[in-house]
């Protein structure tokens, strides 16, 4: 159980870590004149930057939940 939860949360890990480089990326694609657009609605650079982030977050909680249910495990046994 513990080795399926510490490749659990390598993949976790690499999954934040990937989805930090792409938003990374995506934001810096994005043009002053993308940022300063007259249109009413955020662009699809700005959407696609936001859901990179999102991921990254729910990425990163899965890693924490993981890491805070080995330790629960190791203190108990």
């Amino acid at each position: 159980m513990n080795m399926l939860l510490v490749i659990a949360l390598i993949l976790a890990m690499g999954a934040t870590l990937f989805a930090l480089v792409r938003g990374i990326v995506a934001f810096l694609q994005a043009t002053k004149e993308q940022l300063n657009s007259p249109e009413g609605g955020p662009s699809q650079s700005s959407l696609k930057q936001n859901r990179m982030m999102m991921n990254r977050i729910l990425f990163q909680a899965v890693a924490v939940i993981i890491v805070a249910i080995l330790l629960l495990m190791k203190g108990n046994g």
